[in-house]
């Protein structure tokens, strides 16, 4: 393919926002002419995402629609491509940047022209992390991402928003610049920073320790894991609706991505060796925060605690080094990218109602909302990985892994899968049965035409993958299959 479909996934955002940046604001009309603007412009992004998962060939484990352009001449090359493992992260990005932006049109009353802005500027940044193939642009787009972010929390946000906002600011920025560091000494020991050849050549062992220790200081961060990880609850709980979905669902992923990517794949005797750590960190990260988010009273901050719990099944199973916690690594970021994007978003439509996130003021909502009771139960079952749902599949190849490389941690890995029913079916008793405890809420109205389109929206890939997630393992499959014979294939040759 001639045409230069990666690049277009990347700028088109950018185009919309500059359209929207020219516009005007001053009244309701302009107002509807923005929206349509970013429903267009994020909707065929989508539809783009979709035509390159459906010309791509998933017989090859090879890097497909590379482009390559000098950026700092003699030095860096802008270079972009997508294997099995990177394009599921694109398609779940243009999908959930979307159902974000038609919901951010009913939430949002002040700034809406700014806050589009933000929203289809970070899209651009989080494709173009999970195409990059130098690690220099991979870094700038990685952390460029924070910036929209940053001002999403800082000025969108509730009560303590600019706190939130410097801490989600501070902490994953302070953990990159080990990992900038770690990008100048590849450039100094090899000469370049391209993937592709850096993965050829081989990273001496002698140095794999020191660099993946600066790579992990980022990845851990944004992962995130224990005990970096308590910038995310407050986060969440002063993000806006939307700014939450996209955080959970996208920006936490590109760090496993990261782990897959760059921490396997370029330091693989490094990644043997602390596998020890990530297990230890992962298996603590499921059952403090499981049992954190048990007494928690803020649906918000329930939500984010599981997804610290979800994550590190993640990280379970992508340091099994086996095809089953490979492949339910990557399908548990692309099923807790619809999941977490739901709940928050379900969290979204009652506060927008209530104005509370607190579950002690909710209780009989099923006799009110009845078409938000089926949603949320959806996704709550998604959530603890119910049969039937995508949860499901995830988590038993993740456990499935995590048995024949560790029983040890399997074990433990286990009980978090009981603690996340636990804290989740008692969130939705509380919510959605029992007694209406204020009058108010009587007023309430079930879920809006815009509403059953974002949820239907979800509601169906969680289902159908969870019943056939073929297509799925067959575009990560052949690209897994790789990565792990050629992490065993350097080991051994380390070893010898």
């Amino acid at each position: 393919m001639n045409f230069p479909i990666l690049s277009s996934l990347i700028l088109l955002p950018l185009v919309g926002s500059i359209f929207i940046f020219l516009s005007k604001s001053s009244d309701d009309s302009e107002n509807k002419n923005i929206k349509y603007v970013g429903y267009f412009t994020s909707f065929l992004n989508f539809l783009i995402s979709l035509y390159l998962w459906f010309v791509f060939d998933k017989s090859t484990h090879l890097f497909q629609f590379v482009e390559t352009r000098p950026w700092l001449e003699g030095f860096i090359n802008y270079k972009v491509g997508v294997d099995g493992i990177s394009i599921l992260f694109i398609i779940l990005t243009t999908l959930i940047t979307f159902l974000c932006i038609l919901s951010v049109s009913s939430t949002v009353r002040i700034k809406l022209k700014e806050y589009l802005l933000a929203i289809l500027i970070m899209e651009s940044f989080m494709i173009g992390v999970f195409c990059s193939l130098d690690l220099v642009i991979f870094y700038l787009f990685f952390e460029a991402g924070l910036i929209p972010m940053f001002l999403i929390i800082g000025i969108w946000g509730g009560p303590r928003r600019v706190y939130s906002a410097f801490k989600f600011f501070l902490y994953t920025l302070l953990g990159s610049v080990l990992m900038l560091v770690a990008i100048i000494s590849i450039y100094w020991l090899y000469g370049t920073t391209d993937f592709n050849k850096l993965y050829d050549l081989g990273i001496d062992p002698n140095y794999q320790y020191l660099l993946w220790l600066a790579f992990f200081s980022s990845f851990a961060v944004k992962t995130p894991m224990w005990p970096v990880h308590t910038w995310l609850p407050d986060a969440h709980v002063e993000a806006p609706t939307a700014g939450s979905a996209l955080l959970a669902a996208i920006l936490l992923k590109m760090a496993g991505y990261g782990f897959i990517r760059f921490s396997i794949g370029l330091f693989p005797h490094a990644s043997e060796f602390f596998t020890p750590l990530i297990f230890a960190l992962s298996v603590i990260a499921i059952i403090y925060a499981s049992l954190v988010a048990l007494m928690q009273d803020d649906m918000k901050k329930l939500i984010a605690y599981s997804s610290v719990a979800h994550m590190g099944f993640v990280t379970i199973g992508i340091f099994t080094f086996n095809q089953q916690g490979l492949e339910g690594s990557i399908l548990q970021m692309v099923s807790h990218g619809f999941i977490s994007a739901a709940l928050f978003l379900c969290v979204g439509v009652v506060y927008e109602r209530a104005n509370s996130r607190m579950i002690s003021d909710y209780g009989g909502l099923v006799s009110i909302m009845p078409k938000y009771a089926i949603v949320f139960m959806v996704f709550t079952l998604g959530s603890i990985g119910l049969p039937g749902t995508s949860g499901f599949v995830a988590e038993f190849l993740i456990l499935m892994g995590a048995f024949k490389s560790n029983f040890v941690v399997a074990i433990f890995a286990s009980i978090g899968v009981v603690l996340s029913a636990a804290y989740m079916l008692w969130l939705y008793k509380r919510v959605i049965f029992g007694n209406i405890k204020k009058n108010e809420l009587l007023k309430m109205l079930d879920l809006t035409n815009t509403e059953k389109i974002i949820f239907g929206s979800l509601v169906i890939p969680i289902i159908l993958f969870g019943f056939y997630p073929d297509p799925l393992i067959n575009t990560i499959e052949n690209s897994l299959s790789s990565l792990i014979e050629e992490y065993n294939l350097r080991l051994v040759m380390v070893n010898d």
